[in-house]
């Protein structure tokens, strides 16, 4: 049996995805022109004041060499099923309204359930999730329920809100904890009746900690002291620590605060897309907290990460200002060579930008009382890309976002340290962050050398001002979306220098052939597709990408048919289609039994909008997000 490593583990052996030539010592020199980029003889390496770091590309290819991956792709599907690979099945484990305790109602697909029957079921459209494993056989998941669809939800399609009705939709929201055991074959099952089982969900108590907490803009009639908040909700993807607990990543969270009364929105509230309009979930009709005119800084307690234990069902979840306040997309957590925690984050909007937490003390194996405040104090970081004109390929510098540094003064309009923790995106945007195709799901490779990001698309690039083409931002009106990788300077992750390139550009080379939009010659007409967005690795390396694209398969996106799961090797380049999912769904969330035999992966909404979609259980039943497990028939590795 091949011998597993956590996540955290440094892994130096057949892994590595350097290519095989020698160590390298010059820039990557790729053109903006679709054979040049990222082909076989392209490299990226440091350049000559960063020389002596090992920094290469990963060479392209369009063959089926791959050693990493012994799965055969499937082809594209517009079908409203999931399917899988030959010798691959997958079965869904639960599903949006199934019951996570003995008592819990069964679903009820009319829309007319009341609240309490969603506060005790599985929450709505599943996202970002981790496996805690008990034992071999049993574990924890710590699932996000990032939104809901009114048109599902609600008989009245959400037209005719009740206060019952917000509850409801407050209930739908949140984090879903609950226990599996494993059956048969790597197949999993819920046990109802653990004591790990747990809702949380936009009106359970949380603590904010760290530089915010308590201050002013963080202060509302119900919490005085500014140190108490209730809720978490827009939690698109994850992380994890070091020390077993769980992160969730409040993104879209503006959306659900609006007004009725005239306000005059200030420029903190503009930046984070706080206005009169919600995005119609019309929770402030019946919960004045959500109501901006009223309760002004009740949206300053939302926007950030929370770490929960999922092991303590009582425990208290922690918002932890530290890392910043923006649209948090996910987190991806490593304990750097000298010990400090660095944590990379992403902010997912249009033209915002991307992150890094470095703690300021230092984790200590075993000491996990003190490991559980290394989020609590740190510096943020953010990042400032650099590349030759008509070059795709560069360094980047992560620029400080300290009081006093950086133009960071109150004389240009930041009066404390805790005023950038509160607005981390006008710090970003004083410092000359570079703006980005909206940065999503970051992953580490397991050997902790390479970090990658999906910038899943961007309408605005080139058509608004301060969002230029160039850079890892090659193309205007960016509709398909790319993979940005980076290298930090002697693999210090707490390093201000790191090299860049592209792992992938995704496009039709069909539509667009000999073209940016085409995407990299690692793209082609088997394995196309659009706006890359979860994103993580497997113990050997195995790069997973899942879409949350457009899926109509006309124009531009003609032959890429529903959202789907593909493999990349990052050794070779080579990306194979693993997967495809049902009608109007997104592929999204991915962790892993620990010996990698069962894949879990998310299916979100499903016949969104109302598209014809039936899954999973068929017939006309009420479409329902759900997580799927993916096991081998031959019970191997999933990948191998």
């Amino acid at each position: 049996m091949t011998t597993r490593m956590s996540p955290f583990e440094r892994r130096e052996d057949d892994i590595d995805p350097r290519s095989e030539t020698s160590q390298l010592t010059k820039m990557i020199d790729a053109s903006l022109s679709r054979r040049k980029f990222l082909g076989a003889a392209s490299v990226m390496t440091a350049g000559a004041f960063m020389a002596g770091m090992p920094v290469s590309a990963l060479a392209s290819s369009t063959k089926a060499n791959s050693k990493l991956m012994g799965f055969s792709a499937v082809p594209v599907s517009t079908d409203d099923t999931l399917v899988v690979p030959e010798g691959y099945n997958a079965q869904v484990l639960i599903r949006w309204g199934d019951g996570l305790f003995p008592t819990s109602p069964k679903f009820d697909p009319t829309g007319n359930a009341p609240s309490s029957h969603q506060e005790v079921q599985f929450g709505d459209n599943n996202d970002g999730m981790t496996f805690f494993p008990l034992s071999n056989d049993r574990g924890v998941l710590a699932v996000n329920n990032e939104y809901c669809n009114n048109e599902y939800l609600f008989a009245h399609q959400g037209k005719k809100m009740t206060a019952d009705d917000v509850k409801k939709s407050q209930a739908a929201h949140g984090i879903s904890i609950f226990e599996i055991k494993r059956t048969t074959n790597n197949n999993w099952e819920l046990v109802v009746d653990s004591k790990y089982n747990r809702r949380i969900t936009a009106n359970t108590e949380m603590t904010i900690t760290g530089p915010a907490a308590g201050q002013p803009d963080m202060q509302t009639s119900a919490d005085k002291a500014g140190k108490k908040a209730l809720g978490t909700f827009g939690n698109c993807a994850n992380g994890f620590t070091p020390w077993g607990t769980y992160l969730t990543c409040e993104e879209n969270f503006n959306g659900y605060f609006g007004t009725k009364s005239d306000i005059k929105v200030t420029k903190e509230q503009k930046r984070y897309g706080l206005g009169k309009e919600d995005s119609g979930y019309g929770w402030s009709l019946h919960d004045e907290r959500f109501d901006v005119a009223k309760n002004p800084n009740e949206a300053n307690r939302h926007g950030w990460i929370v770490e929960i234990d999922p092991m303590d069902p009582s425990s208290t979840p922690m918002k932890r200002t530290a890392m910043g306040r923006f649209k948090h997309e996910n987190v991806a957590v490593v304990i750097n060579k000298d010990g400090h925690i660095v944590a990379y984050m992403g902010d997912d909007e249009r033209g915002e930008h991307l992150y890094r937490f470095v703690s300021k003390n230092k984790y200590v194996k075993g000491n996990d009382a003190a490991n559980r405040q290394l989020l609590e104090e740190g510096t943020i970081y953010v990042a400032k890309f650099s590349a030759d004109d008509g070059k795709i390929g560069g360094t980047g510098q992560w620029m400080e976002l300290t009081h006093g540094k950086n133009g960071l003064t109150k004389e240009n309009g930041f009066p404390s340290q805790e005023y950038i923790h509160m607005y981390t995106r006008l710090a970003a945007t004083q410092v000359g962050a570079t703006t980005m195709d909206r940065p999503e799901w970051i992953a580490v490779h397991p050997n902790q050398d390479y970090v990658f990001c999906t910038l899943t698309n961007n309408k605005n690039r080139g058509v608004k001002e301060g969002q230029p083409v160039g850079g890892p931002n090659p193309r205007e009106a960016n509709n398909y979306g790319q993979i940005l990788r980076w290298r930090q300077v002697n693999d210090d992750h707490a390093h201000p220098t790191f090299a860049w390139d592209l792992y992938v550009m995704a496009g039709n080379p069909e539509v667009h052939k000999g073209t940016l939009y085409a995407g990299s010659d690692n793209i082609n007409n088997d394995n196309m597709f659009n706006s890359p967005d979860g994103l993580g690795f497997d113990a050997d390396g195995r790069m997973w990408i899942q879409t949350d694209g457009k899926y109509s398969n006309k124009g531009d996106y003609a032959g890429m048919g529903n959202n789907s799961m593909l493999c990349g090797d990052p050794k070779t380049g080579e990306i194979r289609r693993f997967l495809t999912g049902p009608i109007a769904c997104e592929i999204t969330g991915l962790t892993f039994s620990p010996d990698y035999k069962t894949m879990f992966i998310g299916v979100q909404h499903p016949g969104e909008e109302l598209e014809p979609s039936h899954w999973p259980d068929g017939g006309n039943s009420t479409p329902r997000s759900a997580l799927v497990m993916i096991t081998k028939q031959d019970g191997g590795v999933i990948g191998s």
